[in-house]
């Protein structure tokens, strides 16, 4: 494998700013489809309701089920300051790993609160090397119920425009989770979508990746290899691997939905190309060369440049093939990231 695919900057492409979708399409599924064959090398543009002209009977499509919580709040402090804070991860019953801003602002010790009677109340108890703050919160009745009605969808800072409606940044079919980013390219599904596909004979699976804000951080290493990737938790319930490991027996396809899947199923993979249960942390970098385990196909949105998304891709669909297709989404004004238009690669 030569070196120059290593470089940072060979993953770099110029995108006119008005092509970065601002608001999601409705419905759902009219979204624009970019469809490369690999084998092929061909590019066809549709739409994604006509995913149902390339899945056959007895794929298998892998989805990942997280749900994305509101994990933007606007706090005071006691001094009336106002300060934003993004949750990042639970770390305990009552603490989570948060990014604020302005972050210099709260020193160890004070408090943050939330909502018109302080429903929530959070101290800062750590500072961590990564500049992210460790905050333990106070609060009577439920969390999860307390952050629905305070919080915010943690949107991406490339849009601009505020949410109308919360849900359009939650897959149709999210069922549990604590991510704080979407897995985005499965927001093209509706309901009637995902039922059409199951009476084409195609056999649907949930995983479970805790999609985190890491996904949005740039790679600053000019070297990719240098790169480390932010940990994100996973779990692969035992029936979704069953019905995986017999589908590759029998020679069935499995299609990811989305980039968390692929990261998910080829993490919780063994050296015998087997799906394992469980529970885990990864850290899965794949760029080029990498030596795919489980995927036959994926449905993805186009990501943004120099990031470790758009280097998994091209790891899958090779990097000329992927840029060639992005030159031509450029010319043809797809929309881009996580509400633009969508990919399937087989």
């Amino acid at each position: 494998m030569s070196n120059i695919e290593m470089n940072l900057s060979d993953y770099d492409y110029h995108l006119p700013e008005e092509l970065i979708a601002q608001v999601p399409i409705n419905p759902r599924d009219y979204s624009r489809m970019m469809v490369l064959d690999r084998e092929k090398g061909t590019i066809e543009d549709r739409r994604f309701y006509n995913i149902l002209d390339y899945l056959k009977e007895g794929d298998i499509l892998v989805r990942n089920s997280t749900k994305v919580i509101p994990a933007r709040l606007i706090g005071k402090k006691d001094t009336g300051g106002i300060m934003e804070m993004f949750l990042i991860k639970r770390i305990g019953l009552k603490n989570w790993e948060v990014l604020l801003k302005p972050a210099k602002k709260l020193k160890l010790g004070q408090k943050l609160y939330f909502g018109e009677d302080s429903e929530l109340v959070a101290t800062l108890d750590e500072i961590k090397d990564d500049a992210n703050r460790v905050m333990s919160f106070e609060y009577d009745g439920v969390f999860e119920e307390i952050l629905d009605r305070l919080g915010q969808m943690p949107l991406p800072p490339y849009i601009g425009e505020k949410l109308s409606d919360k849900n359009r940044y939650q897959t149709v079919y999210a069922k549990r989770g604590e991510s704080v980013a979407a897995p985005t390219a499965g927001l093209h599904f509706t309901e009637e979508l995902l039922e059409k596909i199951k009476e084409k004979g195609v056999e649907i699976v949930d995983v479970y990746l805790e999609v985190g804000l890491g996904t949005f951080r740039p790679v600053q290493t000019e070297n990719i290899l240098e790169h480390k990737m932010h940990s994100e938790k996973y779990e692969v319930p035992q029936q979704t691997a069953d019905i995986i490991n017999e589908g590759k027996r029998q020679g069935r396809r499995i299609i990811a939905v989305g980039t968390t899947s692929v990261r998910t199923l080829e993490s919780s993979v063994d050296s015998d190309g087997k799906v394992l249960a469980g529970k885990s942390d990864t850290e899965i970098f794949i760029y080029p060369g990498y030596k795919f385990k489980v995927l036959d196909a994926l449905i993805t949105n186009f990501h943004l440049p120099k990031s470790t998304l758009l280097m998994l891709i091209s790891a899958f669909a090779g990097k000329d093939f992927i840029f060639e297709a992005y030159e031509r989404a450029v010319k043809e004004k797809y929309r881009f990231f996580s509400f633009g238009d969508s990919m399937f690669i087989y």
